[in-house]
């Protein structure tokens, strides 16, 4: 990216100049702090603003690069946290009203705390849905991420604040979660990298009430971000019972390596999904520059059936499972959303929730046995562009819930692999499309190869400011690829 706006810079590009003496962490800062106070209040990516504590915490990064000991690379960097995760010496709010007057956190959670040991500089906390049990990012709190390509649209969700901060550099790395898209949706609609790992390769703690289905990860610009944020989260954490050990690798070793000669299976809809013409010929487009990469690709059925039916009795216990716990006279003030998707997931039995274990098993088993015969799995990211803002699903169109309109996330919740989405172009209105790599569970390093391969070949743009709506048109002519 050629730009002399130092929030705009990439994290190795920060390193670089910060070992140069060049830029200091504090300057880096402060840019990415005007840049908060300028647009928040339009697109709505904060909940929270530590500007005191980031201001502190750069200061303390440019004596340690003066003094030739920074802890790692990305020490000094901006970064936010998403309103799911504890960051000591702050309420958590999760998006909800449920939660007002909660007591500062006496603790970091573990990608948190992985962050400070690393030296990032966290500006904040990045707006949720409540508690993250949707794919759009509005909640009862009045908070609403707003697309940056069009403020009228929809960041998505649930990791929507995150997304936008990343898009209007508001900090070049961004902790996000996905427990049925949650990264890989607003990357998709913002035209970001999101990157879910395989579960377990990022601790977390507390563990999530929607279960196994939930990982942490990056959210950048650029895939060699994601693939250095990674470095820092990853490992295990006593808190986490399913952190897997340290991978014992460097994942932007290999990122340049490309793809040639890797099979991708690749699927326009999964047998089964309704998707929009302009993303059906985006992913045309993108399969056609994968091939020239050197991938042979293969176009067929996936065969792993439709899991949506699966998916919804597990959110939706889950949903119930948390609702359950609010004390009932708080009860009356949660997304009524949720409410309804709680009521539905009650009335699931405990017989049924063992039984669906199993199918989930078996589900899961059906995705892996596919990268017996081929590397990777290429998707849409999502089946439709970003809608209006405020809402769970589209206006007219055919879904009841967010669950319908993102077919190609959650099947990989159920089955924990690692997957990514990349922009790959824009709609005739300007908006993003995204294309989704998904790889066997530990293939993670094959995964950001295959999405870094693809960003290289086909760089896309940033917004640079939010748009309107009217702005925003008049820019679709010039960014379809």
């Amino acid at each position: 990216m050629s730009t002399t706006d130092p929030a705009l810079f990439s994290a190795q590009e920060l390193a670089r100049l910060f070992r140069r003496g060049a830029l200091s962490p504090v300057e880096v800062t402060r840019a990415c702090l005007a840049r908060i106070e300028r647009w928040n209040a339009e697109v709505g990516a904060f909940t929270l603003v530590d500007a005191e504590g980031a201001l502190e915490a750069a200061r303390a990064s440019e004596a340690r690069w003066r003094e030739g000991r920074p802890l790692g690379p990305i020490d000094g960097v901006p970064t936010t946290v998403k309103d799911l995760a504890l960051m000591k010496g702050f309420p958590i709010r999760r998006g909800s009203r449920t939660t007002e007057g909660a007591a500062p956190d006496p603790v970091d959670s573990p990608p948190v705390a992985r962050l400070r040991e690393a030296g990032a500089v966290i500006l904040g906390k990045t707006t949720t849905p409540e508690f993250g049990w949707k794919g759009v990012t509005d909640n009862p709190l009045g908070e609403v991420a707003r697309n940056p390509w069009n403020t009228s649209r929809t960041a998505g969700g649930s990791s929507g604040g995150a997304a936008v901060a990343a898009a209007l550099g508001m900090g070049a790395l961004h902790q996000g979660s996905d427990g049925g898209g949650s990264i890989r949706i607003p990357a998709g609609f913002t035209g970001i990298v999101g990157f879910k790992p395989t579960f377990g390769l990022v601790p977390t703690w507390p563990a999530s009430p929607f279960g196994t289905v939930s990982h942490v990860g990056p959210m950048t610009r650029t895939v060699a971000e994601a693939a250095l944020m990674l470095n820092a989260l990853t490992g295990p954490d006593r808190r986490d019972w399913y952190a897997l050990p340290r991978p014992g690798i460097d994942f932007t070793v290999g990122l340049e390596a490309g793809i040639r000669g890797c099979t991708l299976l690749a699927s326009v809809d999964l047998g089964h999904a309704r998707v929009d013409p302009e993303v059906r010929t985006a992913f045309g487009r993108a399969l056609a520059v994968l091939a020239d990469l050197g991938a042979r690709i293969v176009e067929r059925d996936p065969g792993i059936g439709d899991g949506e039916p699966l998916f919804r009795r597990h959110w939706y216990a889950a949903a119930a499972f948390l609702v359950g716990r609010i004390p009932a006279e708080r009860r009356g003030w949660i997304d009524p959303g949720l409410a309804e998707i709680a009521a539905e997931g009650a009335r699931v039995t405990a017989t049924e929730l063992q039984q669906l274990q199993l199918d989930r098993a078996a589900f899961a088993e059906r995705i892996e046995a596919l990268f017996a015969e081929v590397d990777l799995l290429v998707t849409p990211m999502l089946p439709i562009p970003a809608f209006e803002a405020g809402r769970e699903v589209p206006e007219g169109g055919p879904y009841r819930r967010w669950i319908e309109w993102t077919p190609f996330t959650w099947p990989f919740n159920l089955g924990q692999q690692p997957a990514i989405s990349v922009p790959c172009g824009f709609t005739a209105a300007g908006l993003p499309i995204g294309l989704q790599f998904v790889g066997p569970k530990y293939a993670d390093a094959l995964v950001l190869r295959a999405a870094r391969a693809f960003e290289s070949a086909c760089p896309q743009p940033m917004p640079g400011a939010p748009r309107g709506p009217a702005a925003a048109a008049l820019a679709g002519a010039d960014r379809r690829v």
